[in-house]
This record gives C-alpha cells, structure tokens and sequence, in this order.
C-alpha cells in the first residue's frame, strides 16, 4: 500500500471512529507498528490528529481531509460518477466545476472535449485542463482554500456573477432531504451557491458515503439541485426520498457505455426559476 493511500485509510477509520490504536489498525493494514506510528507523527504535525500514548484521536469533531488524502478513497466509484456526469454535458456548453475529488473525475473525463468552456474556481482542475488547448479555461479569482484548492469568497462571487452558465457539477460533503447539500467551510458553501445561482441546471456529484449526511455549512436547498449523480452503492430508500423531492437521480451501473447513453438521455424539466439570469442578461 502506497503511503498516501496509507494515510487515507487511517485518516478514515479516525473520522469514523474518533481514534485510532495503533495495535489493531496496524494489523488491519498489513504494515509494521512502527511504520504505522510514523504515520501518526507525520499526520499529527501536519494538524490532523493528536498523537496519544498507543495510537491518536481525532483534532476535532467534523474533520475535513486535505484533497491529496481524499482523492485516494472511493476512487473507482468516483471515476465511474465522473464518466456517467460528463454524459450530460452537450456541445458548445458552458460548463461551472467547484471543486472536490468527484468533479475532478468529471472534469477528466471531459479532456478529450473540444466544444466546451469550463468555468471553475478549483486551482486543481484549471491545472489539469489548461494542458488541453481544445478546451477553453476560465478561473475565477478568491481566497485559496489549502483543503480544497478552492478560490472562495466575495471576489469569487463576483466574477461567477458574469457569467451564464449552461450547468454546473458541485461537489458537497453532506447531501440531504431535509437539510440539502452541505460543506465543511461557510465561505466556500457560498461560492459553491454562487455556481447554482448562475446555472441553468445544477447537478451533484458525490459518491454514495456522502447521502444523508450533513455537515457545517449549507450550500443549498434539495429543491435547488436538478440531478444528482452517485455510485450503485447508494441506498435505495434515500434515492427514492430524493426522487420525490424532484431531484433527477443517475446511478452508474459499472458500464461506461451504459452509463454515458443514460446519461445523454436525460433531460429532466426545469424546476427551478431562472429570473436571476435575465436580470443580468
């Protein structure tokens, strides 16, 4: 096992479990204790735990993992979500990426594109797409976020507010019925609202470990989301309660062929007013 990976894994048994002992998370991870504890030392002076005497405790109660650890869970569902969400983006779009592992995926899969503008406040994205010079990158100004290389904040705001946008993939850390979608930062829940604001359909991409989980901030309400996009894992009853609140739910089957006719088939109704973009049109 890689030593990112390493470091994913008991970064996730800590946010599961509030703390790690190095005795049994060694032994579940195949690796010596001492390579394990050095791990531990590594994360905790990087703030992302507390060394205790045995193993270590997690440095808060909603711990948002840096994206260089993230990346690394749930890959092959995110790779998948990201095939299946860049099906709906037809030709000449014009198209709004917040950041996040899963629309990172999106944004791959959509590399070999041509035809569309990509409008992201994600400095990880902009890297990866700049390198295709068929694809047109536009990167709006902020706050870099160090979590999620992320450019957050009024100034954010301010260049979104520009342009229209034809959809926009927003990634979330908790997604809801009742509570809607959710961050881990107040100022990037607003930037990512932004996105919603300016587009002309909003679609979610998380994989199934985010459902029904809510965190710090808000970024929207459920009846603000078009379609969401999630792995085969995902409960069926939640789906269901999504569905009946609107939402367009699109599930990978493990099929890439599938998926991307499904995906280029759906054209769910508008349910959202769009009188904020003739205002400024």
């Amino acid at each position: 096992m890689l030593k990112t990976d390493r470091m994913a894994a008991i970064l996730d048994h800590i946010a599961q479990h509030g703390t790690v002992d190095v005795t049994s998370v060694a032994a579940d991870l195949a690796v010596s204790q001492a390579t394990l504890r050095r791990d531990l030392q590594a994360l905790h002076e990087q703030g992302l735990l507390v060394r205790t005497h045995g193993g270590a405790v997690a440095r808060g109660v909603d711990l948002e993992l840096p994206l260089r650890y993230r990346e690394a869970r749930h890959q092959p569902e995110k790779r998948s979500i990201g095939r299946l969400a860049a099906g709906l983006v037809p030709n000449g779009a014009v198209v709004g990426m917040t950041g996040g592992t899963t629309v990172t995926e999106v944004a791959r899969a959509l590399m070999s594109r041509g035809d569309i503008t990509v409008v992201t406040n994600a400095l990880n994205i902009a890297a990866e797409l700049v390198l295709r010079p068929s694809l047109r990158v536009v990167v709006v100004g902020g706050t870099a976020r160090h979590a999620s290389y992320e450019l957050v904040g009024p100034a954010a705001e301010v260049v979104i507010d520009r342009y229209h946008l034809d959809l926009s993939f927003i990634g979330v850390d908790g997604l809801a019925v009742d509570e809607g979608c959710s961050t881990h930062d107040e100022l990037e829940a607003h930037t990512d609202h932004a996105f919603i604001l300016r587009s002309r359909r909003a679609i979610v991409v998380t994989d199934s470990t985010k459902l029904g989980r809510v965190t710090f901030a808000r970024i929207c309400r459920i009846d603000e989301v078009d379609d969401l996009v999630t792995d085969n894992r995902a409960d069926p009853t939640l789906l269901g309660q999504l569905r009946d609140a609107g939402v367009n739910v699109l599930v990978t089957s493990g099929d890439v062929t599938a998926d991307a006719a499904t995906a280029s088939g759906a054209t769910p109704a508008r349910r959202r007013s769009r009188a904020h973009l003739s205002k400024t049109a």
